[in-house]
């Protein structure tokens, strides 16, 4: 039995819009408009960061317990592949779909009114669950949506949370115990969250300017991102994962880029490409000091002058749904009909850090008709990386 996995479908929601055609046209576009200050997450300042402006569905009176903003952002991006999921489920049957899904915010933003409530009284307001942010609500809520009942798992290992679901699920598709897995991830906006980063002094006051000598931090963002996985033949394979933890520090990566650069390596040495085979490189590019230089150094010893952009000035940092919606962009950039060949941009102020290594940044309106290898890179806190490689088939 083949080993290889693909992405037959994809959903996706975030700042740049909804839907397949709707985020393409944004993406290769390089529209920042969904990037803008928004109040209510910090107690001093306005905040720069990437929202949903799209109206999200309901989640059913039966499913009330999974109800949170979280949910209906991951069911908006379901719902567009909805006809797909049920179709594999009809193939396959209920026990045989899995569902392997990353957040690192769970339902937080709806439990924090809660919280104010029980500072202001002592007691916890009716409705008030704690279970409403509990990591495994997002698994749990698809499940339930779709009447499943194989296996059901939630990742949450930060800003690599639902690029690992790729990693799971194929290794659940590859060890018999499904045939199809609903995999990706949902993040959304929070005051918990954004007060965290801002302790850190990781905040941009801006727009996030990654690999520039004026970056100065990040932009949080939200969104959804799902795929179809399974053995079925598609347009989209999973090339290869690699995966590497170098635990350096809890919150600060290698400076030297080690655990990044062996996470790059090892997806090379899977898929059985080299370097030259990759025609675009997303970057984690979160606009930190410190991320910039280390991924900058390993993209720059491994893959050399390969076209890379990071994405976050788009959608700003979607955290754990991040890992999903980048390779997201890798599937429309790999889809022809969608993307003409066109890369995602870099978009930032254009003035180049002296003290990084050279990276190729793609500029707006670049084309790249041929390349049909592509890489994503997500890194998360605590030195846990990964690297996935997507290949276009037949064409």
């Amino acid at each position: 039995m083949s080993r290889a996995v693909y992405l037959n479908a994809l959903g996706l929601i975030n700042a740049l819009g909804a839907g397949k055609r709707a985020v393409s046209e944004t993406l290769f576009a390089g529209v920042t408009e969904g990037m803008k200050a928004r109040s209510g997450f910090l107690r001093d300042r306005d905040v720069f960061a990437g929202g949903v402006d799209d109206p999200l569905p309901e989640i059913a009176a039966e499913l009330v317990l999974y109800d949170s903003r979280n949910n209906r952002m991951l069911l908006a991006a379901m719902q567009q592949i909805e006809v797909d999921i049920r179709a594999a489920i009809k193939k396959y049957g209920p026990d045989r779909v899995a569902v392997v899904l990353g957040t690192s915010t769970s339902g937080i933003s709806d439990n924090e009114p809660g919280i104010d409530y029980k500072t202001a009284h002592g007691v916890f307001p009716d409705g008030f669950d704690y279970d409403r942010q509990d990591n495994a609500s997002l698994s749990l809520f698809a499940r339930e949506y779709f009447g499943l009942t194989g296996p059901a798992l939630t990742i949450s290992t930060a800003c690599t949370s639902s690029a690992k679901t790729l990693s799971s699920a194929r290794r659940l598709i590859r060890s018999g115990l499904c045939d199809a897995a609903i995999v990706g991830g949902a993040d959304t906006l929070c005051r918990l969250t954004m007060g965290g980063f801002a302790s850190l002094e990781l905040i941009a006051d801006g727009l996030c300017n990654p690999f520039s000598r004026n970056r100065g931090g990040i932009n949080i963002g939200e969104g959804a991102a799902v795929f179809l996985m399974s053995r079925e033949e598609a347009k989209i394979r999973v090339a290869g994962i690699g995966e590497t933890s170098d635990a350096y520090h809890m919150s600060t990566p290698d400076p030297e880029g080690t655990g990044a650069l062996n996470a790059m390596r090892r997806a090379l040495a899977q898929s059985g490409f080299s370097a030259a085979d990759i025609g675009y490189l997303n970057l984690h590019g979160t606009a930190t000091v410190l991320n910039d230089s280390m991924e900058a150094k390993a993209v720059s010893e491994l893959l050399g002058g390969v076209p890379c952009s990071s994405t976050k000035p788009l959608t700003g940092h979607t955290l754990g749904a991040a890992g999903s919606t980048e390779l997201a962009f890798l599937w429309l950039a790999l889809d022809q009909e969608l993307s003409a060949g066109r890369l995602p941009p870099h978009i930032w102020d254009g003035a180049r850090d002296p003290e990084l290594p050279d990276i190729n940044l793609v500029a707006p309106g670049t084309v790249v008709g041929s390349a049909s290898a592509m890489m994503s890179n997500s890194f998360a806190f605590g030195g846990n990386n990964i690297s996935v490689i997507l290949v276009r088939e037949n064409g």
